[in-house]
């Protein structure tokens, strides 16, 4: 398995924490405001991105430009 331990302790740490784990394809139409991005959303996301990752700096950068970490706020800039 590629990536660093970081970044697979993450992605182990997600996968049972989930309720519904990701099965790949297409996603469903958003329901409600299309303009909001949801918690589960976001979760998959930072989970698609760890999965692509080599190591967690590189995790790290990633969710930062795609603005999934969460800022100061407690919410992640994807979110406001």
């Amino acid at each position: 398995m590629s990536g660093s331990l970081e970044v697979r302790s993450f992605l182990l740490r997600e996968d049972t924490l989930s309720s519904a784990p990701y099965t790949g394809g297409v996603p469903a139409p958003r329901s409600g405001d299309s303009a909001r991005v949801s918690d589960e959303q976001v979760r998959r996301a930072r989970v698609a991105v760890a999965r692509g990752a080599t190591d967690a700096g590189d995790c790290r950068e990633l969710l930062e430009m795609l603005g999934l970490v969460d800022g100061e706020d407690g919410v992640p800039p994807v979110r406001r």
